[in-house]
């Protein structure tokens, strides 16, 4: 397998799975910061110019977080990033969506790329502060809705913990924010983890 990522973006959570799971892969920094991941030798790859993008064993591309996380973890079973129990697994796929579909677009890329939802270079100020104000709201509702101590679900760590990590620590980072409780011990529990340790040291090489 192989995972096309950039360095800081949501890929950091595929990044991690990869390594729960403990098989060989290997990855390719596609940068959405210097524009490659629209360049044609990507496109060729991914045409919606987009990471993470995910190069299968019999050489197909998947594309999108939560369904590269779902196959990572369904193709895997043995390492127990998604539970067995069919509600378990609808709640697992329900944060993924949240996280990915509502949470980064609505609330950090209209942070960290304004251009895309503004009128005008005079209207990014609006759409950032637009994109703060949502997150706090949309972090109060995780942290609201967090069923486990300190993961997301009762069933236990799962591949909605690595997308939420995603979330958190742009958080913490680029969006400069305090992190309720239950995000920071999660967050905490995350960087504890020797997956999440060898993704972070890999993509920071």
């Amino acid at each position: 397998m192989k995972l096309f990522y950039s360095p800081g973006a949501c890929s950091i959570g595929i990044h991690v799975i990869l390594e729960e799971i403990g098989k060989p892969f290997e990855t390719q920094v596609v940068s959405t910061r210097d524009g490659s991941n629209k360049k044609p030798e990507y496109l060729a790859i991914n045409p919606k110019a987009k990471v993470p993008a995910l190069l299968r064993d019999d050489g197909t591309v998947l594309t999108e977080f939560p369904v590269i996380a779902w196959w990572l973890a369904k193709a895997h079973p043995m390492s127990n990033l998604i539970s067995v129990q069919f509600e378990a697994e609808a709640r697992t796929l329900e944060w993924m969506d949240y996280l990915c579909g509502t949470v980064h677009p609505q609330a950090f890329t209209r942070q960290f790329r304004p251009g895309n939802f503004a009128k005008d270079a005079e209207d990014e100020p609006r759409v950032i502060a637009q994109g703060k104000s949502l997150a706090e709201g949309y972090l109060g509702v995780i942290e609201t809705g967090i069923a486990g101590q300190p993961w997301l679900l009762s069933s236990g760590y799962s591949v909605a913990d690595a997308a939420l990590f995603f979330i958190t620590g742009w958080a913490l980072g680029r969006g400069g924010m305090t992190l309720p409780p239950k995000l920071a011990a999660h967050h905490a529990a995350m960087l504890a983890r020797p997956a999440v340790q060898r993704a972070l040291k890999r993509e920071a090489n």
